[in-house]
């Protein structure tokens, strides 16, 4: 990652920042992936799941104090979606015993895209999974983000689409073992 940049946990005052951050993403970096239909469909299961604040489990990295790209990862077993897709939401803790972590709503501001900050995200978020014991994380990955994924090791499961009102935007389930954490 740029050496310019930071990264820490996201606040409940970064939220505005974040939302703006995810819809220009959506916009601007699916519309290489997407018909402009499925861009304007996907927005029905993309966005912020605030709950991953609350949980402190949320990242924004920064350049000069200005948030240029977010993501998180979680211990509940909602796979993707934002507050306004409840239907997808299963709030329900999961065991690292026995479960995969979520890697959650990544974004990064169309005009810092290349610069490392997907790459700095998930090692953090993989980093802070395994030090609470998770040995594999899960993902939903839209088309844009599948290349990222995939470069950092994560592996292909399963095809999968969301309808939105009869448009069907596609996703890609991937997962990545994690190393485990040296005390």
């Amino acid at each position: 990652m740029d050496p310019r940049l930071t990264i820490r946990t996201a606040t409940s005052a970064d939220i505005p920042a974040l939302k703006a951050i995810m819809d220009l993403a959506i916009e601007q970096l699916q519309a290489g992936f997407l018909s402009p239909e499925q861009v304007v469909a996907s927005r029905a299961v993309m966005g912020l799941d605030t709950q991953l604040v609350t949980d402190g489990t949320y990242l924004v990295v920064e350049d000069g104090g200005t948030p240029v790209g977010c993501g998180g990862w979680s211990r509940r077993a909602t796979l993707y979606g934002g507050d306004h897709s409840t239907y997808l939401r299963n709030e329900a803790l999961l065991d690292p015993a026995r479960d995969a972590a979520r890697v959650r709503a990544m974004y990064t501001h169309p005009d810092h895209a290349r610069r490392g900050i997907g790459r700095a995200i998930l090692d953090e978020c993989e980093a802070r999974a395994a030090a609470e014991g998770y040995r594999t994380v899960e993902l939903m990955a839209t088309m844009s983000g599948r290349p990222l994924y995939a470069a950092c090791g994560y592996a292909e499961i399963e095809p999968a689409f969301a309808d939105v009102d009869g448009v069907e935007v596609p996703l890609m389930k991937m997962a990545k073992p994690l190393e485990r954490q040296r005390v």
